[in-house]
């Protein structure tokens, strides 16, 4: 990972060096206030389709193929915008990709991650 894209859980406190902070998840974070999400933006049209979520549904077993998916999902039409936005977002700041799933590492933030990580080298 880019030490420039970092991603992390939104329930974990802020950081100075976090950069602008991007909430990647389609619905709002359980038990999180709006005003206490220290947030810069929510792109919710870049997280997965609710489709692959749910067929997702967290399982790690099924993480690569959630990936294959999901990376071809983010050339549609319905997430080019703001896939487009992230992009721009990488390529001038430094940035946390946040996401309120437990297991960070197996989400769609570890996947925007990497794939913003190879798109700005």
């Amino acid at each position: 990972m880019s030490a420039r894209i970092t991603y992390r859980r939104i329930y974990e406190a802020a950081s100075p060096r976090d950069g602008r902070r991007v909430l990647v998840d389609r619905v709002w974070p359980r038990g999180m206030k709006k005003e206490d999400a220290d947030l810069d933006e929510w792109l919710r049209d870049v997280a997965p389709s609710t489709e692959l979520r749910r067929w997702y549904g967290h399982d790690p077993q099924r993480f690569a193929e959630f990936r294959r998916r999901y990376l071809a999902e983010l050339r549609d039409a319905h997430h080019r915008e703001a896939a487009g936005r992230l992009r721009d977002l990488a390529a001038h700041d430094k940035l946390t990709l946040l996401t309120a799933t437990k297991d960070a590492d197996h989400s769609q933030a570890a996947v925007l991650s990497e794939w913003l990580a190879e798109g700005t080298r």
